[in-house]
């Protein structure tokens, strides 16, 4: 079997393990397999493994998998800072967009959407105050969610957050996850759907799913280390 086959499988069984752990479906988790840097070659390879959602960040790089991959049902994320002169392609090109914290960008994608369905967003937080990661705080994240309630052309999902190295990771997650069912409830009438936490990757995804991750990325225990 091949390096990713293994790497895959292994994480399967971490995955099925934290859900035991946590008495939860593994069904209930989704793998984002985080492709940045990974050549096409290695993305089929995946895709022939079972996987169906790609996260991406370096946008230039998305778009040639995205157009080379189009006989394929995926689902592609944008995981990286979202530049607002990028926004129409971003808003294009992508069934997700993972990273958002800023009115403007979430203003700009919803005018430059052009297809039919809306753009599936997660509100990024950044509960730790970490200066090295975007992400709003739980103030916000409200009033982020009060602004994308009013744009059609978005679909409000869940959260996304990314820990400072700093954090306790079973500590952030489980701040991220209440920030997350506070707001469910708060506009429990307006969501369409608000099912997604993306938070948990390679190092620390068991802390991840044990406080309530709906959505994993990962990239380095899946591919294997960064090409550049």
């Amino acid at each position: 079997m091949s390096d990713l086959t293994n790497n895959y499988a292994r994480l399967l069984e971490r995955i099925s393990a934290a859900c035991a752990s946590s008495q939860r479906d593994p069904k209930s988790i989704t793998l984002l397999a985080v492709s940045k840097t990974k050549p096409v070659e290695v993305v089929t390879e995946a895709i022939d493994l079972g996987l169906r959602e790609f996260g991406e960040n370096y946008l230039q790089d998305a778009i040639e998998k995205v157009q080379q991959l189009q006989q394929h049902a995926l689902q592609w994320h944008f995981i990286g800072r979202i530049q607002s002169n990028k926004c129409k392609l971003i808003a294009n090109q992508f069934s997700w967009v993972q990273t958002l914290d800023r009115p403007k960008i979430a203003q700009r994608l919803s005018n430059l959407r052009i297809q039919p369905e809306p753009l599936n967003v997660l509100i990024q937080v950044n509960l730790d105050d970490d200066p090295n990661k975007g992400g709003v705080d739980r103030k916000g994240a409200q009033t982020l969610l009060e602004q994308l309630l009013t744009l059609p052309s978005l679909a409000p999902r869940g959260l996304m957050t990314i820990l400072a190295k700093s954090t306790d990771s079973r500590v952030g997650y489980e701040s991220v996850a209440q920030l997350h069912q506070d707001l469910k409830q708060q506009f429990a009438g307006d969501l369409a759907q608000w099912d997604t936490l993306s938070m948990g990757m390679s190092a620390d995804l068991e802390e991840a799913i044990s406080a309530g991750a709906t959505m994993i990325r990962v990239g380095t225990d899946l591919f294997g280390a960064r090409s550049n």
